[in-house]
């Protein structure tokens, strides 16, 4: 059977701009390309653990327009229930405003829309769904208050519990001692643990502090680097899958998806770690958010050929 996993979360419409380099302030830049591509993190993550194979829900909320319907279709073509994705009257849906340099890097600029009102009595009513899910998969594009009620919903009815505190905001110890696994960014780790993230070994220190804090599990994602795993009993780092870069949009999001099934499947952090890895490095050799985000047919040919090239060499 499918693992069940469910994901609290936002819904945006991606506006992307293909551009040679970022403008400065005041300059007008002539870009390459424009496609408007359905995104949001918590919607990408769950594009991604559907595609990996997983049943999912999602609980969230989107605006009476064209964006919020086409956004439900695109959920409800995945396979993804939708039974809990609000539609919010005289609000516009979240719509996020990306430019893509020719390196592949991005810039954001978010309008949250009906995101931000996504409240606690939307969880309320999804309870019996947290509950029958093996995981509960949260980020922050959502209210803190609603994330918070979310995580507390889960862990009284037993559902391990990931968060992806992104964008990055302080986060309570209250909360955090209620997250199973943690997976962040060097400017999410910083923020939260106060120390600054540079290279591994303030990677490994803020790690740790963060699973001080109560955190069972944290990983840190280094993007071109690799990715650092920390635990109680220590860490232990994997290489990043290098790749021809082409944006780097949703692959955090494609990790977490990715991970999330891993785990729910039965394997361990670091086995689920891995596949996360070839899974985000399948999704920047693409445009785009959901768009970008790989089959898990595409998953496993990439696996093999890279690792029968590896006992080759």
């Amino acid at each position: 059977m499918k693992p069940r996993i469910t994901v609290v979360g936002s819904v945006n419409m991606d506006l992307v701009f293909r551009t040679p380099r970022m403008p400065a302030l005041g300059e007008t830049l002539h870009g390459h390309e424009f496609r408007q591509i359905p995104g949001g993190k918590g919607a990408n993550q769950a594009v991604a653990a559907a595609r990996q194979g997983a049943e999912v829900s999602f609980i969230g909320a989107v605006g009476n327009d064209g964006f919020g319907q086409f956004s439900q279709q695109c959920l409800s073509a995945e396979g993804i229930d939708i039974n809990h994705l609000s539609t919010v009257n005289g609000v516009a849906t979240g719509v996020a405003g990306i430019l893509v340099e020719d390196g592949g890097d991005n810039s954001i600029v978010l309008a949250a829309g009906a995101n931000a009102c996504l409240t606690p009595a939307h969880i309320d009513a999804a309870r019996a769904t947290i509950g029958a899910a093996k995981l509960l998969v949260c980020q922050l594009e959502t209210p803190l208050a609603t994330v918070e009620h979310a995580i507390s919903v889960a862990q009284a009815q037993g559902v391990k519990v990931i968060l992806n505190p992104a964008p990055a905001q302080a986060l309570s110890q209250a909360l955090l001692a209620q997250v199973d696994v943690l997976i962040l960014n060097e400017t999410e780790a910083t923020l939260l643990s106060g120390i600054t993230v540079k290279d591994t070994a303030t990677a490994e220190q803020a790690s740790l502090a963060m699973t001080a804090m109560g955190v069972n599990t944290v990983i840190l994602t280094m993007g071109g680097h690799g990715a650092l795993i920390t635990e109680k009993s220590g860490s232990q780092f994997i290489p990043a899958i290098k790749v021809d870069v082409v944006d780097t949009t949703a692959a955090g999001d494609t990790f977490v998806g990715a991970f999330a099934v891993g785990i729910a499947n039965g394997l361990s952090v670091l086995e689920a770690s891995v596949e996360a890895q070839y899974t985000a490095a399948l999704t920047v050799t693409k445009l785009g958010a959901q768009t970008s985000i790989p089959q898990r047919q595409d998953v496993i040919q990439f696996m093999t050929a890279r690792q029968a090239a590896c006992q080759a060499a």
